[in-house]
């Protein structure tokens, strides 16, 4: 058998090693809350590392020839036994390589771990289902509303005439908070705000219910809001139900108070889940 070339079990082992890495990665990545992009290099990494130790210990440790011969049984001749049996007790043997088989095993373990880590999302234990997760926002009695760049809303920041875009205090990137304030004239109401109103000035979610799209357009005369992205339009004066276009359902409202501090705060979450409907929801 011809002797390896030098440095080729080092090349293998740290071929295994990054397979290691690579796969401890992707769990601690994973374990951490995930991050899509990451999750996908170190799974790339511990499979190129795995792939590349085997491919060199396959080409530069196995006994290869370029031998042709006939197939006569399944058994093979006795002088291949011999052979196959020195190769395999030879002390250059790729069985016998302790180093190269562990770092192999530890390779193949640590992805075999990390392979375990997505089970965990099918786990119902501490996780929120995802039905209970759509319903919840960040909302909650005694969050302030504030605008975009985190400034408190007082009641007379809202002018009659203009929509103002609000979110709850500390969580402005929250994607299913953002909601809007309005100053309107109770007696045009032909049915009642579902979040209430404070003399007419009420807050409804900024997301669109047919697909989740903001609601940016007011026509002040009609009282109404429209939805760029599919011509959605709802009245303000009958609770924000859907008048036109494909939304079916009202804009959820958020019942509001004026704190011992003079600024707006939510007393609940939104009456409804916000933005688009979803498979638990009609």
């Amino acid at each position: 058998m011809t002797p390896a070339p030098p440095g080729v079990n080092r090349r293998i082992v740290c071929s295994f090693l990054v397979s290691a890495a690579g796969a401890t990665g992707f769990a601690v990545t994973y374990g951490l809350g995930g991050q899509t992009q990451w999750e996908g290099v170190c799974l790339a990494v511990a499979f190129a590392g795995l792939a590349s130790g085997l491919a060199i210990w396959g080409r530069r440790l196995v006994p290869t020839g370029g031998y042709v011969e006939e197939h006569e049984g399944l058994t093979p001749p006795l002088g291949e036994q011999a052979m196959a049996g020195d190769a395999l007790a030879a002390p250059d043997s790729p069985i016998r390589r302790r180093g190269l088989l562990g770092a192999l095993a530890l390779a193949l373990t640590a992805l075999g771990a990390a392979a375990l880590f997505p089970l965990r999302s099918l786990l119902p234990w501490d996780r929120t289902r995802p039905v209970e997760a759509l319903k919840d926002t960040p909302w909650r009695p005694g969050v302030r509303l504030v605008t975009a760049d985190g400034r408190p809303l007082r009641p007379a920041d809202v002018p009659t005439g203009t929509v103002v875009a609000v979110f709850p205090e500390g969580d402005l990137d929250a994607g299913d908070a953002p909601a809007f304030a309005v100053r309107l004239q109770p007696e045009r109401f032909t049915r009642p705000p579902a979040g209430g109103h404070l003399d007419g000035l009420v807050v409804h979610s900024l997301l669109c219910t047919h697909a989740g799209c903001p609601v940016r357009l007011y026509l002040h005369g009609t009282g109404r809001v429209l939805c760029p992205c599919h011509q959605s339009s709802f009245d303000l004066f009958a609770g924000a139900e859907p008048v036109a276009g494909p939304a079916a359902r009202p804009l959820p409202g958020l019942p509001i108070e004026v704190g011992p501090d003079g600024f707006l705060r939510a007393t609940a979450d939104f009456t409804a889940p916000p933005g688009a409907g979803f498979w638990s929801r009609p």
